[in-house]
């Protein structure tokens, strides 16, 4: 009851508002209860320091602008087929960038072509939300992968990105194609929609719905060191994914505790390559410091990194405390019925409406239960189930975006724009996910 009263009240004040209220659980935990403190996910927290670091000069030095520009040209080009091609697009910058949040620049684009082309702005925006969410499950450089390949290098299986990868990439891009098909025949068209009609034939309201954008972004000028950012940060994903591949081949050995000889753990790995990339992009782009730390994309890394440790750091020491209990009644329930992993991990990322902190906190209790890690990286597209409640950052941004009203929250709260998308999202992707690691590469995950 205290865990989930501490989840439950925390995330209505944002992630650290969650890592604060966390430290009232954990508090109440140590020294009314007396159980033992658990270990803070320090090793989580660093890789996650280090990939915000480095997005963080990226966004600084307008690489991330690049990127939107190109997405934005591909859009404009192809306006009758926006309500499949801007999922994918949103899905693919999240993939490359690691952050949703490159969803907020697109929203006025997509909203844009879908008004003039007379699509229903419902179609295309919905299904672009839900897209940049799932899209972190695939992106090497997201919070939500570098944890999980951090809490699976002490394990007997230790997976990496690539092997992670292999999985999430075409299990949440079946995914958002899906929910993209879905959503081209969604409510009314706006012709035969008597509510958005009944807009229409009030100036003010007209005017506003079909408000001109005040400028094309994809013709905007960006600077040579954009362009050089990028492909330093691009460059850099590569040969992470290089150094994943081959371990053997391309990284240092090092001695590891029982003093074999193994290849340098992809956890440091990742924290040295994204450092690196940052200083690459500092030195050659001529970045000023103080942009990194203003930016939106540095500002909400950090506060992930402190809402995972509130949280992952209380998790850590009740399911530590009652790991028995929890492996004598719940441990044969999830190696019976492995599905029921991907609700309990659902229910959780509802809980703290984020992916990793879901991660941080259902993971090692997954694991310490017996759980096939094959079973954790086929359902990882569960760990997005803040759509549920339309309450998400980007959700929100989305309804405010879509001036014509087709967008929109329910009046029965639940029945928003987002629940089916959402639903068909990570329902395809858990089935793909599942589909190509036990039927197909087993083998070679």
């Amino acid at each position: 009851i205290v865990l989930i009263a501490c989840l439950v009240i925390g995330v209505r004040f944002g992630g650290l508002g969650l890592a604060a209220v966390s430290g009232i659980g954990l508090t109440f935990f140590v020294f009314v209860v007396g159980l033992v403190p658990g270990k803070p996910p320090i090793d989580v927290m660093l890789t996650i320091m280090a990939v915000v670091t480095c997005s963080g000069f990226l966004q600084a030095s307008k690489g991330l602008d690049v990127m939107l520009k190109y997405a934005e040209k591909l859009l404009r080009k192809n306006p009758k087929q926006i309500t499949v091609l801007a999922p994918i697009t949103t899905w693919f910058l999240t993939v490359l960038c690691g952050t949703g949040h490159v969803v907020y620049t697109m929203f006025p684009i997509i909203y844009d072509i879908a008004i003039k082309q007379n699509i229903r702005p419902e179609r295309p925006m919905a299904a672009a939300s839900v897209a940049s969410q799932m899209g972190i499950c695939a992106s090497p450089a997201s919070v939500a992968v570098v944890s999980m390949v951090a809490m699976l290098a002490g394990t007997t299986h230790p997976l990496g990105v690539v092997q992670i990868l292999m999985v999430s990439i075409p299990a949440t891009f079946c995914g958002v194609l899906v929910t993209g098909l879905w959503s081209l025949k969604r409510g009314k068209d706006l012709a035969k929609d008597e509510i958005f009609q009944a807009k229409l034939r009030d100036p003010e309201q007209r005017a506003y719905i079909y408000e001109e954008q005040a400028q094309n972004n994809a013709e905007v000028k960006l600077p040579a060191s954009a362009y050089k950012a990028t492909f330093i940060f691009l460059l850099g994903i590569v040969v992470i994914a290089l150094f994943g591949s081959f371990p053997k081949e391309l990284l240092p050995f090092v001695p590891n505790a029982k003093g074999a000889w193994v290849p340098l753990s992809m956890t440091p790995t990742i924290q040295l390559c994204m450092l690196v990339i940052a200083a690459l992009i500092l030195l050659i782009c001529k970045v000023k410091v103080s942009d990194v730390t203003n930016g939106s994309v540095f500002k909400s890394g950090m506060v992930a990194i402190v809402s995972v440790y509130g949280v992952a750091w209380m998790a850590e020491t009740y399911f530590g405390a009652y790991l028995p209990e929890f492996k004598e009644t719940l441990g044969q329930i999830v190696l019976d019925y492995p599905w029921t992993y991907a609700i309990v991990l659902f229910l959780i990322s509802k809980l703290v409406n984020s992916q990793a902190a879901a991660l941080a906190i259902v993971v090692p209790m997954a694991l310490s239960v017996g759980v096939d890690p094959l079973i954790i990286i086929s359902f990882i597209s569960a760990c997005y189930g803040y759509f549920f409640l339309p309450t998400y950052p980007s959700d929100l941004a989305c309804i405010g975006f879509d001036r014509s009203g087709t967008t929109r929250i329910g009046r029965f709260v639940i029945n928003h724009s987002f629940i089916i998308p959402g639903f068909i999202g990570i329902t395809v992707g858990c089935c793909v996910g599942y589909v190509i690691t036990y039927q197909i590469g087993r083998a070679h995950v």
